[in-house]
């Protein structure tokens, strides 16, 4: 299809390690359809320009001419400033990748100027000395950038940190007064440095339909600032707006002033509603018939769903594609030791989807009724495996995190036992539920096909709270899928909630030792608190008083609405509770405190906690898995081929793999069996059906159905169970 020529960009920010992976999903789709698409990420292009010698010369000249008096801090850092140009360009170098050997130089004490940051982490000289050369040197790289931010954010740009942008205009965005008045303002240093880039793009390239992805809040403000600035010099360019925040918080858009600045904002996927608007465009398909997009009629917001053609299926979307998006520009940022909380910070990560939305959808605080989570459908594994070969030719890089809102059990199976079947190596983390389907056997294939971590929401650790939420899970079950994770050395970081509907202070410090306890049993690697906030298309913020909840605002006036101030009937969540369980947390993944009684991290009185110190102890001594003989699973292999040696008259079976070998001696008859059970169940490219169930291989065992019962329950049926026999 000829169409316009279309750029999408990310607005600033998200995270500087990696891409965010919106405009690498659309541009793919798009160029699969023969349009020609081009992607930039500007937060990355703001952060360079700013963070090299050119850009800190003119953050320092203009604090020399701030008119206010200076914070003591800004002084000092003003007073050392050649040395903070000296260091920029070998920070970032090193930070990208691209110059390893200054390791050493970097962390040498003296090198680097030490601002407030440095300061507040003096105290834990002993762990630094403990990190590699290079964690070291990425961690005071780190530091530095860091105290450059907070400088710059107090004098030069009080919408700059690392991770967002003006992230506070976004939260008070009810009205679109708000907008208006940020893009009206002077623009600062950053806003300058975010449309140097953005005209040198449009330049470039210079396309007829830009179109702007606003995942987060913290992206919105540069969304706009970029819009009014085509919209000023080129008005000819369409300008279209999606992404998550306008998918959750913008549904009910009623304000026209905003087609001042875009000319199109779409909700949900992104395939169908902008290849719609291009054929609009292209002059094929009136306005009246785009999909699942607000634009301006006259002088009011209107809304078009045209839903005769049908959404595209996970198999149709296409490739992501990573061109144009130059990756070894990207940081890695060290904010933090812990092996699972670097994940989100450290080093670049393909993105792929397993499946689309959610299939459980039924948690209350959740918004199930949106498309991004009512809508599921698993990619097929065929599919993923061709999406995940391309990305490696594309890439270089066999890194990937699937960003599924819950990637469902059995479609990671196959994608596991695929993976193991071609012999294709990556490195791969997700998103799951705490499912019971999660089982000892198939972590363990996971980890086989590459699975280093995965993600999940235990939200309360109550299961008062989490049967009220509909979350299907219970705290013992969590705990129980936690330690299978661990036992196949996956590591596990846990998203918490306080404040529930209904919640009292008493189950918050039972939920925090709980989670004091799976910490302590390194069963959790790492978490976040979150305070719990009733949104507008979630069941609660649907329905607030069924939750014993009384709506406070804000008032809706035209633009955003997603989160609700609300007071609880029930129950009390005072303010510094929060402070108290993120405290713990910041130990906690740091392996600090882990014995303390957990009243000490807060500021107020709290009650004892009434969990057994002994819970989870107690829960993982009790446990017991057994081989049910009628079950519906196959046996998959994950060791070597077997060696046969005669011993006397029984047979001496020796059972390779990665790290030491094993060996059973058993009777000639069952060697054979288990030789040929382990061929069987070995991957290979053969359907999945193909791999034998439990339940039919007793027609092969040699031996009456009451003597394979027995032999399941055998030292050396566990033998070779424990050297990589799984049944999944």
């Amino acid at each position: 299809m000829a169409g316009p020529r279309v750029l999408l960009l990310t607005p600033p920010l998200t995270q500087l390690n990696t891409p965010y992976p919106a405009t690498a999903y659309l541009t793919g789709f798009l160029r699969g359809r023969g349009i020609e698409a081009s992607q930039a990420d500007i937060g990355i292009d703001m952060v360079l320009r700013l963070f090299s010698r050119p850009g800190l010369k003119a953050v320092f000249e203009q604090i020399r001419t701030h008119d206010e008096e200076l914070p003591g801090e800004a002084r000092q850092m003003l007073a050392v400033e050649p040395a903070y140009l000296h260091a920029i360009e070998p920070v970032i170098e090193f930070l990208q990748g691209r110059n390893p050997s200054l390791a050493l130089l970097l962390a040498r004490p003296g090198f680097l100027p030490q601002g407030p940051r440095f300061a507040g982490h003096r105290g834990h000289s002993t762990s630094f000395r403990a990190l590699s050369e290079q964690d070291c040197a990425k961690r005071f790289a780190t530091l530095y950038l860091e105290d450059l931010a907070d400088l710059i954010q107090a004098i030069v740009s009080p919408h700059f940190s690392l991770s967002r942008y003006a992230e506070h205009i976004a939260r008070a965005a009810s009205s679109f007064e708000t907008i208006i008045d940020a893009v009206a303002a002077p623009q600062t240093l950053t806003d300058r440095f975010m449309l140097e880039s953005l005209w040198e793009h449009l330049e470039r390239i210079n396309p007829s339909l830009v179109c702007l992805t606003v995942p987060f809040p913290g992206n919105l403000y540069g969304a706009f600032r970029i819009a009014h600035s085509i919209k000023n010099q080129r008005p000819d360019i369409a300008v279209a707006l999606g992404g998550g925040y306008a998918n959750t918080e913008l549904r009910r858009l009623s304000d026209p002033r905003v087609f001042d600045y875009v000319d199109y904002i779409t909700l949900d996927d992104g395939e169908r509603p902008l290849l719609s608007l291009i054929e609009h465009l292209s002059g094929t398909r009136p306005c009246t018939r785009l999909c699942r997009t607000f634009y301006r009629d006259k002088d009011r917001v209107a809304f078009a769903n045209d839903t005769s053609d049908r959404e595209f299926s996970m198999d149709e979307v296409g490739c992501p594609t990573y061109s144009g998006l130059t990756l070894n520009r990207y940081l890695t940022i060290l904010d933090s030791t812990n092996p699972m909380h670097r994940l989100w910070s450290e080093g670049y990560w393909n993105k792929l989807t397993v499946a689309h939305g959610c299939y459980w959808k039924q948690c209350t605080f959740c918004d199930v009724g949106l498309n991004y989570i009512s809508r599921y459908e698993m990619t097929p594994t065929d599919r993923l495996i061709q999406q995940i070969e391309q990305l490696i030719a594309e890439t270089g890089c066999r890194g990937f995190h699937f960003v599924d809102e819950a990637a469902p059990p059995a479609a990671l199976k196959s994608l596991a036992l695929a993976l193991l079947e071609r012999g294709i190596t990556i490195s791969w983390w997700g998103n799951i539920r705490f499912e019971e389907a999660f089982s000892p056997d198939l972590c363990r294939l996971l980890a086989a096909s590459g699975c280093i971590a995965v993600t999940a929401g235990l939200e309360a650790a109550s299961d008062r709270l989490l049967e009220k939420m509909k979350k299907g899970i219970t705290v013992d079950q969590t705990t129980l899928v936690a330690a299978a994770f661990k036992d196949a050395g996956i590591l596990i970081h846990a998203y918490l909630m306080y404040g529930c509907p209904s919640e009292t202070v008493q189950e918050t410090v039972d939920s925090l030792e709980r989670v004091r306890q799976l910490f302590a049993a390194d069963l959790i690697q790492s978490a976040f608190w979150h305070r719990f906030t009733a949104t507008a298309h979630s069941p609660i913020g649907l329905k607030p008083a069924t939750h014993g909840l009384r709506i406070l605002g804000p008032e809706f006036e035209g633009f955003a609405e997603n989160d609700f101030l609300h007071e609880d009937q029930r129950g009390k969540t005072p303010e510094w509770l929060g402070e108290g369980l993120r405290r713990s947390i910041l130990n906690y993944i740091e392996g600090n405190g882990l014995t303390l009684d957990v009243r000490q991290w807060f500021d107020h009185a709290v009650p004892r906690p009434r969990v057994s110190f002994s819970w989870v102890r107690r829960l993982l001594k009790d446990r017991t898995v057994e081989d049910d003989p009628r079950a519906e699973r196959r046996f998959v292999w994950l060791g070597g081929q077997p060696v046969c040696e005669p011993v006397g008259r029984r047979t001496r079976l020796i059972l390779p793999g990665r790290t030491s070998d094993r060996a059973v001696t058993v009777t000639n008859q069952q060697a054979q069996w288990l030789d040929d059970l382990i061929r069987q169940s070995t991957p290979q490219r053969k359907p999945s059906s193909s791999y034998p169930l439990l339940r039919e291989t007793k027609t092969a065992f040699p031996g009456t159905i009451k003597e394979f019962e027995i032999f399941l329950d055998s030292t050396s049926w566990k033998k070779v169970r424990a050297a990589g026999l799984l049944l999944v």
